[in-house]
């Protein structure tokens, strides 16, 4: 096979290791919280599709997961959350478009950082415990695909064998997929105005939240992460520039019927795990969604997929994620910095993790000029 035609088949593979997190958060907005499927379908499209060619390198959009967690969860209306969308994306084009943002990701330590990283990691991983529970066979089965195709077949698309695994396999078994609704297209219109009572839950109950692990995940470490796998061909992904796409996005779509979107650093792991390399692996992505919004029954294929195969390509991205270079050659007085940021991110959020590793941090530092003193 021609190394063009492998270097495509790569990205092709490595375009479908965050669907682990884009299809359950992203279509169960459209399954539980009633979302229109098109609108939201065509806001994940179109902001993977530009992000491909914008960055050229394997860059994720995710949903936001304080903003959908809590759409899943609680009466939040479709003017709320227009409010949040372009609250959420003034702020990050303002931050990103004036450098502040690369100003304040100077200020993390990497202790912290890692301890960020690990913590996200171990999330994700629980969250993919969750999905393979629906029918462990099949999750223990797709997961047993995936590693033993990543080595013994490192030039194969592992994700896509397993995900057509999971589906064959699953249909015997009958494990369970995600509900969608039976709408299969929805015109696209502009939502009402939000109230001021809108704009005020979003502040309160939505941005706030979201702000915080936008600027942890979706900001600082997407870019420490995409510095990690590519050196130097990572000099346009900066955090200052993820900060102006990702507010750009949720500015103009959002009020469209998008769901408020941002990058992310599991998704960078996890199409880098299964093979993508270039721009061509979001370009995939984005146009494979496009075919599903506008093709007669495309929700339904989607619906095929076994909810516990999810789980298995988000186990493994979740590894990649947590276990990071810079966690193994920390100095062992990091070690505690890293275990305190990463307990309270899993227990807490990344929000009161960063807090929490700033203040250990400088407790360390203290301690180590002292010992030096002495």
């Amino acid at each position: 096979m021609p190394s063009v035609q492998k270097e495509l088949m790569k990205d092709a593979s490595g375009a479908l290791g965050d669907i682990g997190t884009l299809i359950p958060l992203g279509l169960g907005a459209i399954g539980v919280a009633g979302l229109a499927p098109i609108p939201v379908l065509l806001g994940f499209a179109t902001f993977y599709i530009a992000t491909g060619l914008y960055y050229r390198l394997p860059i994720p959009v995710q949903p936001m997961k304080a903003v959908t967690a809590l759409l899943l969860t609680t009466q939040v209306s479709s003017q709320s959350l227009v409010a949040t969308g372009v609250l959420i994306g003034a702020i990050l084009l303002l931050l990103g478009s004036t450098g502040l943002v690369n100003w304040a990701a100077r200020l993390i330590p990497r202790s912290v950082l890692s301890g960020l990283q690990l913590g996200l990691g171990l999330m994700l991983a629980s969250m993919s415990m969750g999905l393979m529970a629906t029918s462990l066979p099949l999750g223990v089965f797709t997961l047993a695909i995936l590693v033993l195709t990543l080595k013994m077949l490192p030039n194969w698309p592992a994700a896509l064998i397993g995900l057509f695994g999971s589906i064959a396999i699953g249909t015997v078994l009958g494990a369970p997929g995600l509900t969608l609704p039976v709408v299969d297209s929805v015109a696209l219109s502009l939502p009402e105005l939000p109230s001021i009572d809108d704009w005020q839950k979003a502040i309160s109950m939505l941005v706030l939240p979201q702000l915080a692990l936008t600027f942890t995940n979706a900001i600082v470490l997407t870019a420490l992460v995409v510095e990690d796998y590519f050196g130097e061909q990572s000099h346009r992904v900066s955090p200052a520039r993820l900060s102006v796409t990702t507010g750009l996005a949720n500015l103009f779509m959002v009020p469209f019927g998008a769901l408020p979107m941002c990058h992310g650093a599991g998704g960078v792991a996890a199409h880098y795990r299964f093979g993508a390399r270039t721009g061509m692996a979001p370009i995939l992505l984005g146009i494979s969604l496009l075919m599903v919004a506008f093709i007669p029954g495309g929700l339904s294929v989607i619906a095929t997929i076994p909810t516990a195969g999810l789980g298995a390509l988000l186990l493994l991205a979740a590894f990649e994620l947590a276990l990071s270079k810079r966690l193994w050659t920390a100095k062992p007085s990091c070690w505690p910095v890293i275990a305190i940021t990463a307990l309270v991110t899993v227990w807490a959020d990344p929000f009161f993790g960063l807090l929490a590793g700033l203040a250990s941090e400088t407790v360390r530092a203290a301690w180590v000029r002292g010992q030096e003193v002495a």
